[in-house]
């Protein structure tokens, strides 16, 4: 039998040009490279210079634009028939000037997509929509982007973070790693890594460090609120933690790190009363005496998680240090959260958590990830470790005393919700829970940037009992510090030294008056506290009674809040009055905001903003924050007002009110590069000039294979009837 003939050329050709068309097919699909894009511009190089670059775009009708680069023989010509853009290079003119002698060179142009590589206010990092403390999703939000509007993102600044370690390798956190601030004094060695394992529970400095300075703009979890600033880690908590590692951990590079934040402490039970050891405490003091060069290191701290068992932070040595910022914290909608704690020390308050959704404080996690469950005060200190960082930005020469000044002066009550919300004999607002309010970041840079530094640090210590006095129900000590308004006129921290007995010390509340009028309850009834060993020597803090003038009497109260046969007896008391012998009232206040408003309603609100600035919610911005975008205020000339308009509901950023006017989008949406839509990746729409250019080619492709085809086929079957094989293609033999 005879052997069937192989395939003809055009047959075996066929499979070859089908994968072409897949390959075209796939090419072409959404997900490949953008295309090219021609212009009816041409590059073209003439030998002999412009007289014949003239003549020669006269001879083939191009318009001449002129030479490219002075003494180069580089020349400019367009058509102005061809099509202004395109998806091929316009063959005709490619044909003509190749043939010309007299072209040495030439280029058809094509569009370059360049962006400017100014600094966008708004990151765009994929979990930024989600950090609603920081993006304008609640009012007021900590006012993030107004520091950044002004430039300041950390930059030469130094944090680290005193915990369970550092994932340095994390790829939100590596490329703002730095290792000279990082030591791991559990193992002894360099390495701040954490110990991975055990259920994976070292994940707390890490997220606490990515709250601070994960990189922005890397398309990687979040933004950190000083994203440009260097972190580092300090592992201490994942091992036997005593004196000497804490004092190790306190004094790390202190002439490199500029600040230190820390969210652990004591136990938060209700009963423990422990501080700092003899070492820890002579870290701190040292810090903040030749720490930076003798501007003293920053000490950020956490008030505690101690509120469902009733704690208050002024039993817990690290927080009620005045040493140390104590930050408290509160709930997006203003309300107090049930884990914080209540006491004089706190100084300022951020953002923990959310009761209106799953989502908290977006952060960096273990093993590379991300997340948006970091929550309680541990969150709330980093955030405020961030802001103070852009501040030092503002201002680098700001002392540890400085920064604690301006913290209060942009510190606000907005809508933090408390029953004791008081004012105190200078007329600011504070409460036992929130110190001073919500610190917002574009108050604080803009007080460090006109701050003039404080004068030196007075100290004033009266004794007030020289012989013992029996508690019982209560005991009320009045004394006179008149003395020491003679070195101090405003004060700062107030401190009372205590050394008392008590049949259950939880029963017992302590309150401290100034003579201007200022109640601070120094600590409150602790239930579970039942304690007999009272209070050793130990010192209280308030800062209830910042900028106040010390002179007249001041009274202390303990009263019995338990059973009536409690008994105790107070055999010390000692009153440390902190400050400077400047009127702090008189000066004005740096925070001050210079009123940029040119005109306002009946109620206050602003209508129209000062030159560059945009009008917003009755305020004035340098920028309009996400889901905004600036126009003007309308098309007349002479309006110069500009407005933060709202973009279409789909986008998170744009710049513009259409919806294919997005810059960035929500969550959950997906962006599309040509069409500038936002939708739900399910539903991304291919653009019409992508299908339209898909179809272009897989139909060219087709149509050129039949073509082929049809040409080859007839010339195959003449050879074949003639018995000769080609050389490329042998006849096929016969059987024998």
């Amino acid at each position: 039998m005879a052997a069937r003939p192989r395939p003809g050329p055009v047959l075996s050709l066929l499979p070859a040009l089908f994968a072409l068309l897949l390959i075209a097919a796939a090419a072409a699909s959404p997900g490949s490279a953008k295309p090219r894009v021609y212009l009816s511009s041409w590059a073209v190089r003439v030998a002999a210079g412009l007289r014949d670059a003239r003549a020669l775009a006269r001879r083939h009708g191009l318009l001449y634009l002129g030479q490219v680069m002075e003494g180069e023989p580089y020349y400019h010509f367009r058509h102005r028939g061809t099509r202004q853009r395109a998806l091929s290079r316009h063959w005709g003119w490619h044909m003509r000037l190749t043939r010309d002698p007299q072209v040495l060179w030439f280029e058809q142009q094509t569009v370059k997509k360049r962006s400017k590589r100014g600094v966008s206010v708004v990151p765009t990092d994929p979990w930024f929509p989600r950090q609603w403390y920081m993006n304008n999703d609640v009012h007021p939000d900590l006012n993030i982007l107004t520091a950044w509007s002004r430039g300041y993102t950390g930059l030469g600044v130094v944090l680290t973070v005193l915990d369970d370690g550092l994932e340095k390798d994390h790829p939100d956190l590596a490329a703002n790693y730095d290792p000279l601030a990082s030591y791991d004094f559990n193992s002894n060695d360099p390495d701040p890594q954490p110990r991975y394992g055990d259920g994976d529970k070292n994940w707390h400095g890490t997220r606490c460090a990515g709250e601070v300075a994960a990189v922005a703009n890397n398309n990687i979890c979040g933004a950190g609120v000083a994203y440009n600033a260097k972190i580092g880690g300090v592992r201490m908590l994942d091992g036997s933690i005593m004196d000497i590692v804490e004092a190790q951990a306190l004094s790390l590079q202190p002439q490199h790190i500029h600040i230190y934040s820390a969210s652990w402490g004591p136990e938060d039970d209700g009963k423990t009363v422990d501080g700092p050891g003899v070492l820890a405490a002579a870290a701190f003091h040292r810090g903040v005496v030749q720490g930076r060069g003798g501007l003293g290191s920053i000490f950020i701290w956490a008030s505690g998680n101690g509120g469902t068992n009733y704690d208050n932070c002024n039993c817990d040595g690290y927080t009620n240090s005045i040493y140390t910022v104590s930050v408290g914290s509160v709930l997006g909608d203003g309300h107090r959260p049930r884990y914080s704690e209540s006491c004089p020390a706190i100084l300022t308050t951020t953002y923990s958590s959310r009761t209106t959704s799953k989502v908290q404080i977006v952060t960096t996690d273990l093993h590379h990830r991300c997340t948006d469950k970091h929550t309680g005060t541990s969150a709330s200190a980093p955030l405020a470790a961030g802001m103070v960082a852009l501040a030092l930005e503002a201002n680098p020469t700001l002392t540890w005393r400085d920064l604690q000044h301006l913290i209060i002066r942009a510190s606000k009550p907005a809508h933090l919700r408390a029953e004791d919300w008081a004012k105190n004999g200078v007329g600011r607002s504070v409460s036992h829970y929130y110190g001073y309010g919500l610190l917002d970041a574009g108050l604080l840079v803009q007080a460090a940037t006109t701050w003039a530094g404080t004068r030196p640090q007075e100290k004033c210590s009266v004794e007030a009992v020289q012989v013992p006095r029996d508690i019982s129900s209560g005991l009320t000590i009045s004394i006179d510090v008149s003395s020491c308004s003679q070195i101090i006129r405003s004060l700062e921290h107030v401190q009372v030294q205590l050394s008392l007995s008590y049949s259950r010390r939880g029963d017992l509340v302590v309150a401290l008056s100034s003579p201007m009028g200022t109640k601070s309850t120094l600590v409150t009834v602790r239930p579970y506290d039942t304690s007999q060993e009272g209070y050793k020597d130990w010192t209280f803090m308030s800062t209830h009674f910042w900028d106040e003038n010390p002179k007249g009497i001041w009274t202390l109260q303990l009263e019995n809040r338990g059973d009536a046969h409690n008994t105790g007896q107070l055999t010390s008391f000692i009153l440390h009055l902190h400050g400077t012998d400047e009127d702090m009232p008189a000066r004005r206040s740096a925070a001050t905001v210079t009123d940029e408003c040119l005109r306002r309603d009946e109620n206050g609100a602003c209508e129209e903003c000062g030159s560059s600035l945009y009008t917003h919610h009755g305020s004035c911005l340098s920028y309009c924050p996400p889901r905004y975008y600036g126009k003007a205020r309308s098309a007349t000339p002479r309006d110069t007002a500009r407005v933060c308009a709202s973009c279409h509901p789909s986008c998170y950023t744009c710049r513009g009110a259409s919806a294919h006017n997005c810059t960035s989008c929500p969550s959950g949406r997906t962006f599309h590069d040509i069409t500038h839509t936002c939708h739900h990746p399910a539903h991304v729409p291919a653009s019409r000039g992508g299908l339209r250019r898909d179809l272009v080619i897989v139909t060219a492709l087709a149509c050129s294979t039949l073509v082929m085809a049809g040409v080859l086929y007839p010339t195959y079957r003449m050879v074949l009837r003639s018995g000769k094989g080609a050389s490329c293609c042998p006849q096929a033999r016969r059987a024998e």
